[in-house]
């Protein structure tokens, strides 16, 4: 793909609103991966997948480990400021050539926090345009199940 149709790939932006203050809203979403993500659907190994970890310390990877102790690398941090941003490079089954980066945003706002994803850089990929299409609904869902575990923790945003 070349400069010029690569950069036409727009960001995909993804929010959702969550009834806890920043830091919880972070820790949730970093430390917590395992029991939000959806593995079974939306991992390297599937229904083997067991467990998803984001490291804290910027050039570490994000790693899906498998029952039978496999890992697959899903990016590298990039970006660590708690509890306002989150980024790192993405390209879970794929090679490291073909990262995307995505960065996560935490604002408080009336009632909780605005998390906002961000997800660019479509055009290291031969597939941009259709990997990016794949992905717009890809991650409605992940922040929906994100959202669902904050909800189930009955935490109020004024903690």
């Amino acid at each position: 793909m070349n400069d010029i149709a690569a950069s036409a790939i727009a960001p995909l932006v993804k929010t959702v609103t969550v009834a806890v203050q920043p830091a919880r809203a972070f820790e949730l979403f970093t430390e917590h991966m395992t029991r939000w993500w959806p593995l079974p659907t939306h991992s390297v190994g599937g229904d083997r997948a067991t467990a998803v970890t984001m490291p804290t310390r910027v050039g570490e990877r994000i790693v899906e480990t498998t029952a039978a102790g496999q890992q697959h690398t899903w990016g590298t941090l990039t970006r660590w400021d708690p509890p306002r941003e989150v980024e790192f490079t993405w390209h879970p089954g794929q090679a490291e050539s073909h990262a995307t980066r995505v960065s996560v945003r935490f604002r408080e706002v009336a009632g909780g926090t605005e998390v906002e994803l961000t997800h660019v850089g479509w055009g290291v990929r031969a597939d941009g345009p259709a990997a990016r299409d794949n992905y717009d609904s890809g991650w409605e869902l992940v922040l929906a199940r994100f959202a669902g575990l904050v909800s189930s923790q009955e935490t109020p945003a004024a903690e």
